[in-house]
């Protein structure tokens, strides 16, 4: 387990960045917009210190949105959701999320969830919450 006082750098690809021809229907960007909101209020409310990065498909500017919100700061945990780990055209992508976190932030710890739902779960996993 973590120091309860660990920041996690929460890290999803973007709904405007969605390829929502392969999703089930009536997921639209409007309806996973409204889930992550609701799935970072959980976060918040649990207690956690998490800072939202939310990156489009392209990986040079979503190393660059990660190294931004790095520099300077000490997070003890990346959380990498599932849009990025478990879409196969996003392989390339999470590869190098991984690495970007590895380089920038040494010793950094990593948890995954499946869906914006289960996040506060996934960080539950390494992090106790702040009471």
């Amino acid at each position: 387990m973590l120091p309860v006082e660990t920041r996690v750098l929460s890290i999803g690809i973007h709904p405007r960045s969605v390829d929502y021809s392969a999703l089930p229907d009536g997921v639209d960007e409007a309806a996973l917009s409204d889930r992550i909101a609701r799935g970072n209020a959980a976060l918040w409310e649990a207690g956690f210190d998490v800072v939202l990065c939310q990156v489009d498909t392209s990986q040079d500017a979503a190393e660059k949105l990660i190294r931004d919100a790095l520099d300077g700061a000490s997070f003890g945990l990346a959380m990498i959701g599932g849009g990025i780990r478990m879409v196969p055209e996003h392989t390339e992508l999470f590869e190098r999320i991984v690495n970007v976190l590895l380089e920038a932030s040494p010793g950094i710890r990593l948890c995954f969830n499946t869906a914006p739902d289960n996040t506060v779960d996934a960080l539950r996993r390494w992090i106790t919450p702040r009471p």
